[in-house]
């Protein structure tokens, strides 16, 4: 056979090692044709997971061993992920001269798969003469694991191309791959020749068909279905969500409930995340009802998803609740709890949770843990308790190595707090190179502290690393602007438009009368924006009296006074509030959102209407949350 005739090139080192799952798919698929093997001393070994005696007894024979044996040191590899062992084996084949059955060389595809060797997997694919249904659709399934969708669908059109035919499970490892313009249109002529093939009713197709839809944003398929289950309404469900189509699921969610359709647990996680995502706190507490009186409450992932939600619509003091009614917790459900004090600028709390969680010993800190804990004494100014923790995991006392996204943490740590040449001192000294969100970090404490050398050096070097990201170009003009240095902010205008290089416009919206209202700066679609601005004029005027002053440094042009002042009168957050305002009932609190930072004369702004009307105003930003009570802030002014 040809793979007698290739010469093999296997990298076996351990650092290329990662550990993968290999689809369920394939799995099945190959134990489909495995023989019951005949007992022998290799065969024996490996039953009782014995690898480097079985490895060894392999290496002192010189001639071929039977198939029994390179089947059984096969999947004892695969079980294990033992790259380097399942290569021994097949060099063994190679140096005996022994032509693998095609199952062996199906079972030598799953072994680099599994060990994420694609290049060595392919090469015996391609080796193959007679391959079937299972060893094409054992290598479709792995580049579609490893995220490789194209070569996924160059595999299955050469698949059709050779006259072999697909199965379901081929179909279902497929069209994950169909992602994208291009993979889009590949994926609507697989359901045409999935309806051909009579594979449309299969649970596995229909699922991974609901999946692709979903997530291109279509629901042409769910709605031309003749039965609807909780299987394929939740899939769609789920799909929206992933997408951040968050209305979208909601939407749907309701329709089904409308119908009469039953949904289970896994249908309730996903809305859960669409109404995060929406920060939909009253829809979120009416499905924490129906959880509730159902069978449901005690799965973790639901209860995960309940802790998720309430601190991304702004009430940790109800996510903490679920957190210590659960009899069970995971490191996930920490780990949530958390991020989701973090996220609130609750460094205390996150602190002491913090350790209760090592007192406890349920769990095991891992990587997400400490990453919320430093990122929790970031936006609380723990800068000492966050240096701590830090030269702890340096020391290996919890035994999670610093990564990237904790050398982050420690940039935004100091950043925040002023320390802009430590944290520049952080990137120098990291022990790998910097990332463009770390880089971003120190250039966004830059700009708060007005640090225009650092911060010069760090955009010109974002700039080269991400020459069409804007933010880097706005922060860099914010700096300049802040310094007076209005010809260096125009230049790098100037060069933001010969690069096209487009800024994302600032976004606020606030739900009232179970509608969404969406405001821009200078709002001119809105039904209702003369009422809105006439609003925001009456309450300037007012404020002032109570101690506003508009924040002009805010404004980032060149003109006077008024003008500056203009302008901040019709920043999206001020506009979103007052609808707030003149929407909601007195006693009810005002809940925003916002797609960039709030600024600061904005976050004056709220904190003094917070005090002046009495209402309560929550603002979530792209950051944090502010939740704003009697002129007060829960950031206390930091962030």
């Amino acid at each position: 056979m040809l793979l007698l005739k290739k010469t093999y090139h296997f990298h076996i080192h351990p650092k290329h090692l990662k550990s993968t799952a290999i689809s369920h798919f394939t799995t099945q698929l190959v134990s489909r044709q495995t023989n019951t093997p005949a007992i022998s001393y290799i065969n024996d070994l490996c039953s009782n997971g014995k690898l480097s005696q079985a490895l060894f007894e392999m290496s002192i024979q010189k001639d071929q061993l039977k198939f029994n044996d390179y089947d059984s040191l096969l999947n004892l590899c695969v079980n294990k992920k033992a790259i380097i062992e399942g290569q021994r084996v097949h060099l063994h084949m190679i140096k005996t001269h022994y032509i693998p059955p095609q199952f062996l060389q199906t079972r030598l595809m799953v072994l680099y798969i599994k060990c994420d060797h694609l290049k060595d997997a392919r090469r015996v694919f391609d080796s193959m003469r007679k391959r079937n249904v299972v060893s094409w659709t054992a290598m479709i399934s792995g580049y579609t694991q490893r995220g490789s969708s194209y070569d996924a669908l160059d595999i299955f059109t050469e698949m059709i191309k050779s006259g072999e035919s697909p199965n379901e499970f081929t179909f279902a490892s497929v069209l994950p791959s169909c992602t994208g313009v291009r993979g889009y249109d590949h994926g609507r002529q697989l359901h045409s020749l999935i309806v051909k093939t009579s594979f449309d009713s299969h649970e596995f197709v229909g699922s991974s068909l609901l999946d692709m839809y979903a997530k291109s944003g279509s629901r042409g398929v769910f709605e031309s279905l003749q039965r609807r289950d909780v299987v394929s309404c939740t899939a769609i469900i789920t799909g929206y969500a992933q997408l951040g189509l968050d209305g979208e699921a909601v939407d749907l969610f309701r329709q089904l409930m409308r119908e009469g359709m039953e949904s289970n647990y896994v249908t309730y996680t996903s809305v859960l995340t669409a109404l995060s995502g929406l920060a939909a706190l009253d829809h979120g507490k009416q499905v924490h009802t129906v959880v509730y009186r159902s069978q449901f409450p005690s799965y973790i992932v639901l209860q995960n998803s309940l802790i998720d939600m309430y601190s991304k619509c702004g009430n940790p003091t109800y996510a903490r609740r679920v957190f210590d009614g659960m009899l069970e917790k995971t490191v996930v459900t920490w780990n949530a709890m958390l991020v989701g004090y973090s996220k609130h600028g609750l460094g205390q709390e996150v602190i002491e949770l913090f350790l209760l969680m090592r007192k406890e010993k349920e769990v095991k800190p891992d990587n997400t843990t400490f990453m919320a804990v430093l990122s929790g004494c970031s936006h609380g100014g723990l800068v000492n308790e966050g240096l701590t923790i830090f030269s702890e995991m340096v020391a290996g006392k919890e035994g999670v190595k610093p990564e990237h996204q904790h050398y982050g943490c420690m940039v935004d740590l100091l950043g925040r707090a002023g320390k802009v040449q430590e944290a520049f001192d952080v990137i120098k000294q990291m022990p790998f190179e910097p990332t463009s969100a770390i880089w971003g970090s120190l250039l966004s404490a830059c700009r708060v502290h007005n640090n225009v050398a650092i911060g010069e050096v760090v955009a010109h070097r974002l700039l080269d690393i991400e020459p069409q990201n804007a933010r880097n170009y706005v922060i860099l003009s914010n700096l300049y602007a802040s310094a007076g240095r209005w010809e260096d902010m125009t230049n790098l205008r100037g060069l933001m438009k010969k690069k096209a290089v487009t800024k994302e416009p600032g976004r606020s919206w606030i739900k009232a009368n179970r509608t969404l209202h969406n405001f821009h700066a200078d709002e001119q679609s809105h039904p209702r924006k003369e009422e809105a601005v006439k609003k925001v004029l009456e309450l300037c005027a007012k404020i002032k009296g109570a101690g506003y002053t508009p924040d002009l440094s805010c404004v980032l042009h060149d003109v006077d006074d008024e003008q500056k002042e203009k302008i901040l009168l019709g920043h999206s957050e001020k506009l979103a509030i007052v609808f707030g305002l003149i929407s909601t009932s007195q006693g009810f609190p005002v809940r925003v959102m916002k797609n960039l930072r709030i600024c600061v004369d904005c976050h004056n702004f709220a904190k003094i209407v917070s005090k002046v009307c009495g209402r309560e105003i929550s603002i979530r930003d792209s950051n944090r949350f502010h939740h704003i009570v009697g002129g007060m802030c829960s950031c206390a002014d930091y962030w």
